[in-house]
């Protein structure tokens, strides 16, 4: 038997080509971004906020007038220096010990003149009224500090609901695990409904069904983490590599054996950067949801606000910074210690 030679030439390379820089269906895609631009912009008014910005910017520029300059910096002016000390009326404080005062606060004497009428001579005279206040020096940064703990709370307690809630949404909507389709559908839906209600609109009704204070402000969060957590919770699951299901799947594990050792290990990082996400959203929401008297420093915020307390403002927007700053920190170095 004789083997057929073997060729040794090299064959041609086939010629290389640059990549086309523009392919028709990317030049199709932003074709069709840029009518959307441009039929969206009259309905947003992109045409005035860009005038007014670039108006704004010529005027940082020059020392001119602006409407957005002149508007930002009246606020500025009112917000600084910022409110420190809380100074109330004794009169109006109940069962104030005046031997045991808050610490380092002080009874402060006033006395005001103003005229009043006699209904004897019918005459004005002079009057000098005294009224006591109650001086706490940092009196209002701790009222600021207990309304911030409070707000930290109902984020973690709606995050914490949130987990909950989605664990199962999770595992009904993912199409590996879910036993029958109809749950399947239900729970995708669920999950859709949940995310698409703003917590704002939520806590407007849980306001009215549970009242003024941050369990609704608690469940309005939960609600709408549960509906974001339960979609990407599994869409990881299904995202997640098959092998090891199939393995443990073919040993007769069942769906719940093949969640808790295949599936979890994988998908377990992306779990936890999502559950610090949320945790950290929720502590800005609960500011916003405050704001409809579901509770935390957005009610305190809110109330300032409609009193031109300004000072108090510029105190609660620096310590709201602070408290982001400080859990993005933290959830940066817990992200980090795991991963």
């Amino acid at each position: 038997m004789t083997l057929a030679p073997v060729s040794t030439e090299a064959r041609p390379a086939s010629p290389w080509r640059f990549p086309a820089a523009v392919r028709p269906r990317a030049l199709a895609a932003w074709l069709l971004l840029l009518a959307a631009i441009v039929v969206s912009a009259p309905s947003v008014e992109a045409g005035r906020m860009l005038r007014m910005t670039g108006e704004a910017v010529v005027a940082l520029a020059t020392g001119g007038k602006s409407q957005v300059v002149d508007g930002l910096g009246a606020i500025g002016r009112q917000l600084i220096p910022l409110q420190v000390s809380e100074r109330r009326e004794v009169s109006r404080i109940e069962g104030l010990d005046r031997d045991r005062l808050p610490l380092f606060s002080r009874i402060e004497v006033v006395d005001t003149r103003t005229e009043r009428l006699d209904p004897e001579t019918l005459q004005m005279r002079a009057v000098v009224e005294r009224t006591e206040y109650l001086v706490e020096p940092v009196g209002y940064l701790v009222r600021v500090g207990v309304k911030l703990w409070e707000t930290l709370m109902i984020a973690f307690w709606g995050t914490l609901l949130a987990v909950l809630m989605s664990a199962p949404l999770a595992f009904f909507s993912a199409r590996n695990l879910t036993p029958h389709a109809w749950l399947y559908g239900g729970a995708r839906a669920l999950v859709s409904l949940l995310r698409a209600v703003p917590e704002l609109v939520s806590a407007l009704f849980l306001v009215v069904a549970y009242g003024f204070g941050p369990v609704a402000g608690v469940l309005a969060l939960a609600l709408h983490g549960a509906g974001f957590l339960g979609k990407f919770y599994a869409e990881d699951v299904e995202a997640a590599d098959p092998k090891p299901q199939e393995a443990l799947a073919a040993t007769g594990a069942n769906r719940l054996k093949v969640l808790r050792f295949a599936i979890l290990p994988q998908v377990m990082p992306q779990y936890i950067g999502y559950t610090l996400y949320v945790l950290d959203r929720n502590f800005r929401m609960a500011t916003v949801v405050g704001l409809v008297g579901a509770g935390g420093i957005g009610q305190e915020l809110k109330g300032r606000f409609d009193m031109y307390n300004y000072h108090h403002v510029g105190t609660i927007l620096v310590a709201m910074f602070a408290a982001v700053f400080l859990i993005d920190q933290l959830s940066a170095r817990l992200r980090r210690a795991h991963f």
